[in-house]
């Protein structure tokens, strides 16, 4: 099934303008995919940037833009929890109450919080700034708890400093997360990146802070301690000399599989060939 081509016809509610900046948009995100219905997760990102959620207008649109159906759209749209079915606040504020942060102090953010602001989750308080969630997992556990604001890392919260961090975005005050741009954009701004338009911040502020980095740094450590004796190079047999450390098994060795005899008959065909027929014969 083509497209339908976006005008005149269109059985959207949006004025000229709007939908004319929409399809602009379309196009330049289905050019990047060789089957236009891989872009769908996108244009309902961009949708969702206009309307700050995606509404009926929106997935016409989707459905207009694809050759697809409405129906279609609205499954897609309701099975992925980002996308929003009824207007979002400015600012989506997310708790991870998963195992770790919960046990390190989600739950007793996402119930103060949800005190604080008067709502529960996945409800918007009354001035539309802020809307609640809780998060099965933000990606941090290295920084349990931690709340996202648009999808912004907000590290080692507590009950307390959550309560501040909304107070602060309903005032209108600018905000930096612990980690990434230098400051929160709107739920709006942040869906139009998502769709795949570049706002110049991905450089901004901290990537991988100490702990998401301390496992390389050990490593790094050990691997400077194994490599002290020797030269780059040398056999680990002669640079590991460490009481106690273990020395990879050479190919074709006693601990190595490389040169293994086939023992079942599923290894008849393994790279070792077809087992020896006298070999394990008792007769």
């Amino acid at each position: 099934m083509t497209a339908e081509p976006v005008g005149a016809r269109s059985r959207t509610g949006y004025d000229a303008e709007t939908l004319a900046a929409l399809v602009a948009d379309a196009e330049q995100i289905l050019a990047r995919y060789p089957d236009p219905r891989s872009g769908l997760l996108p244009l309902l990102h961009l949708v969702q940037s206009v309307d700050g959620y995606v509404s009926r207008d929106g997935i016409i649109f989707c459905a207009e833009q694809l050759g697809m159906t409405a129906a279609e759209i609205s499954a897609v749209a309701t099975f992925y929890t980002q996308y929003k079915r009824h207007p979002n606040g400015e600012y989506t504020v997310g708790v991870c109450t998963n195992t770790l942060c919960a046990v390190m102090g989600g739950d007793a953010i996402f119930d103060r919080l949800a005190d604080h602001l008067g709502v529960g989750h996945d409800e918007t308080t009354p001035d539309g700034s802020v809307t609640l969630e809780r998060v099965e997992c933000n990606a941090a556990c290295d920084y349990a708890p931690v709340v996202m604001v648009n999808w912004e890392f907000f590290d080692n919260q507590t009950p307390d400093s959550a309560a501040e961090l909304t107070d602060r975005l309903r005032a209108g005050e600018t905000v930096a997360p612990t980690r990434g741009a230098a400051s929160v954009c709107s739920f709006k701004q942040m869906s139009r990146v998502l769709a795949g338009f570049d706002d110049g911040r991905a450089d901004e502020g901290v990537g991988a802070g100490g702990p998401t980095l301390e496992g390389l740094r050990l490593v790094r450590a050990a691997a400077a301690v194994d490599d002290a004796p020797g030269t780059p190079g040398t056999p680990a047999a002669a640079t590991s000399d460490r009481p106690g450390a273990e020395v990879p098994p050479e190919t074709g060795t006693e601990q190595s599989s490389a040169e293994r005899r086939p023992t079942t008959p599923s290894d008849d065909t393994g790279p070792a060939g077809p087992a020896d027929p006298e070999e394990g014969d008792d007769d």
